[in-house]
């Protein structure tokens, strides 16, 4: 066995992918993220770095990387971050080092962010990045999902309605679109999205010299 075959046997099957949920507030991509996470153990969330205060119950290294703005700005001036956003007055932003780490041991990452985080790593990145936005079946059931959570007031609700609209209009930047009319049935389209990229050809980094060595094997058996 060549030195390269046996190197192969331990260096992962595959690379891993950022798979990119977006979409307009309510539409339900925070539900589809729960739902994937628990369907699939080995995917993991990213942990994003905010210039935010914590919330009640929020564990620093967990739920965020809770920075200052200096040290964010740091950061982001180092080339630390893959991508970066300012949202309603706070930074938020993805840490390179530790998603490239996991993408290199073939380990697949779960981002929940907007349409221009969903730009900056499919600038970065575009052979890792898998995006996927989340539509609801109508303006109507959006608004009417907004109001059934009962979580902000009617100005809040008109705000984040506004939002849907520019969040909407970049729907066609992504690889892949799912309407968010039954959650079940989305999440299993957005489980057979990850099932078919974690096999696309160029992932899997074991492919080149698995084929090599069945050619060179069967080299002698060509007319």
């Amino acid at each position: 066995m060549s030195s390269k075959l046996a190197e192969a046997k331990h260096a992962p099957t595959r690379r891993g992918l950022m798979l990119v949920l977006s979409s307009p507030s309510g539409a339900g991509k925070t539900t589809l993220c729960r739902e994937i996470l628990k369907r699939e153990p080995s995917l993991a969330l990213s942990v994003s770095v905010t210039t935010r205060a914590p919330r009640a119950g929020e564990v620093d290294g967990r739920d965020y990387h809770f920075r200052s703005v200096a040290e964010f700005n740091a950061l982001r001036q180092q080339g630390g971050l893959l991508e970066w956003a300012q949202v309603h007055g706070n930074l938020y932003g993805t840490p390179e080092a530790d998603v490239m780490s996991r993408l290199a041991c073939g380990e697949d990452v779960l981002f929940d962010i907007d349409w221009q985080g969903a730009r900056q790593l499919a600038a970065k990145a575009p052979g890792d990045t898998v995006r996927v936005f989340i539509l609801p079946p109508s303006a109507r059931a959006l608004e009417q999902r907004l109001i059934a959570r009962q979580q902000d007031g009617a100005e809040v609700i008109e705000k984040r309605l506004a939002g849907a609209a520019v969040e909407i209009e970049h729907w066609g930047e992504y690889d892949y679109v799912i309407v968010n009319e039954v959650v079940g049935q989305s999440l299993e389209t957005l489980a057979a999205i990850l099932a078919a990229e974690r096999v696309r050809a160029t992932r899997q980094t074991s492919i080149p010299d698995l084929a090599g060595q069945m050619l060179t094997d069967l080299g002698s058996r060509r007319g």
